[in-house]
């Protein structure tokens, strides 16, 4: 257990990441005693989470929402994918900050902001991070029945989750907004985690290079219900044919929404990405670079509003009114 005075500061997360310090792996026992089982001495000799072990995993992100978040109920299928809770977390934070700077440099009141997350998942994650650190109101949309009522069932065994966030089953799986935004709804930002693989071998192999980056361990055949990462990491074309169909159906609602956003794995996808925002016309583009560990990525956040559109969303919706343009 980390007993360090002043542990490690993890830089390359954002500045207001809850978990920019090495674990406190005494606490998140607390919160959830079963971890306690499930601890293995990293390739430096640390006692640290068995991270070559899917169930350590999961209990030490369900213990890090515990004591960080103060979720107290994070119950979905093994099958569904587990999120790391700081890289979860830093999507939002930046994309926080994108808000503050459309706004004048300050964040608008947390319930005038309405985020959609496309693929919410069974896990639920990016709602309940959004609402615990900032207050959002969250529409979760998702083509699998199962999370989406995976995810209901956390939203409804959280008080504080009830009233802020709303799953909506997309019915159609060529439709990423269509079905979900109505005529009038107007949301803030939409935020995305896209299938990365194209296959499930492809799925197989990013497992074993995570495992053994994290653990020290080569593993040959990963832990891994496909099933349960179909839809979740997997799709025909891989992360690139994901994006370019999300930015393709964004143009229908141009007006309804003032940032899309996704995240972008792969660096060699963003050339094909900036030329397909080119070609509808986006207004403005915004890349981010996200860093958690040994990984780095980046969020592309893109508008249709022209200046004008802008300054009328903030003083109809944020009700915030200034000389200053973004």
């Amino acid at each position: 257990m980390s007993s360090d005075k002043n542990p490690p500061i993890k830089t390359r997360l954002h500045a207001r990441n809850k978990n920019r310090e090495r674990y406190d792996l005494g606490a998140l026992i607390t919160a959830v005693p079963e971890l306690k089982n499930h601890l293995a001495p990293n390739k430096l000799g640390e006692e640290s989470v068995d991270f070559s072990n899917p169930q350590a995993v999961k209990l030490l992100n369900k213990a890090l929402l515990n004591h960080y978040y103060g979720i107290k109920h994070w119950e979905f299928p093994d099958e569904n994918l587990c999120p790391p809770i700081p890289g979860r977390a830093d999507y939002l934070h930046y994309m926080a900050d994108l808000l503050g700077e459309s706004n004048f440099g300050t964040l608008p009141s947390e319930d005038k902001i309405t985020c959609l997350d496309v693929g919410v998942g069974a896990s639920c994650i990016y709602p309940i991070i959004g609402v615990t650190e900032y207050g959002w109101n969250f529409i979760g949309s998702d083509i699998n029945p199962k999370s989406i009522e995976s995810a209901q069932h956390i939203v409804s065994s959280n008080p504080s989750l009830a009233d802020k966030i709303e799953c909506r089953l997309q019915n159609n799986p060529t439709d990423m907004f269509h079905g979900i935004i109505g005529p009038e709804d107007r949301i803030d930002l939409t935020i995305c985690n896209p299938p990365f693989h194209a296959s499930i071998e492809g799925a197989q192999k990013g497992t074993r290079r995570k495992i053994k980056n994290l653990s020290g361990k080569r593993v040959i055949t990963p832990t891994l219900n496909f099933a349960g990462i179909s839809n979740e990491l997997v799709c025909e074309g891989g992360e690139n044919k994901f994006i370019q169909h999300m930015i393709r159906d964004s143009e229908r609602f141009s007006t309804n929404c003032y940032w899309f956003s996704t995240l972008v794995s792969k660096q060699s996808n963003l050339k094909g990405i900036y030329n397909a925002l080119q070609a509808i016309n986006a207004q403005k583009v915004k890349t981010i670079p996200m860093g958690t560990g040994n990984k780095s990525s980046r969020i592309v956040a893109w508008t249709f509003l022209s200046r004008a559109d802008q300054r009328a969303w903030r003083e109809t919706r944020w009700k915030t009114s200034a000389s200053a343009s973004s």
